[in-house]
C-alpha cells in the first residue's frame, strides 16, 4: 500500500475552504487502486490551520497510472499558471510506503 499526504498550512479561518476543495468529488475517486481520501483538520493550532488529506493506493503502480493519466495530467495543464489561494501559507506533500497494518481486536460485550 502507498499513502500519499499533503499538509496545508492556512491563515486562521480558512481550514473549511480547503477542506470542502479537497472533498468534492474529483476523477481520481474512480481511479482503479484507489482505497480511499481522508482530509482531516489538526485541532488546538493557535495561529494558523494545518489541513491533511491522506490519499491511500493499493500499489505505488497504482498511483504511478493516476500520476501519468490524461485526466490527472489535464487537471494540472487548467490550473498552471494560476496562483494559490493568498491564505496558504504551505503545501508539503509526502509519500510512505505502508510496511505493516494492524487491525484492532473491539471487545464484543454482551
Amino acid at each position: 500500500m502507498l499513502v500519499q499526504t499533503r499538509q496545508i498550512v492556512v491563515e486562521k479561518g480558512h481550514a473549511e475552504e480547503v477542506v470542502e476543495r479537497f472533498s468534492q468529488e474529483s476523477p481520481v475517486d474512480g481511479m482503479p487502486g484507489l482505497i480511499d481520501r481522508s482530509v482531516m483538520v489538526k485541532k488546538r493550532t493557535k495561529d494558523e490551520e494545518e489541513v491533511l488529506v491522506m490519499i491511500r493506493w493499493e500499489s505505488e503502480e497504482a498511483w504511478k497510472n493516476w500520476e501519468k493519466s490524461d485526466v490527472h495530467i489535464q487537471g494540472h495543464r487548467n490550473n498552471a499558471g494560476k496562483s494559490k489561494p493568498e491564505y496558504v501559507k504551505s503545501t508539503t506533500v509526502s509519500m510512505y510506503e505502508v510496511k505493516t497494518v494492524r487491525e484492532g481486536k473491539a471487545t464484543v460485550t454482551e
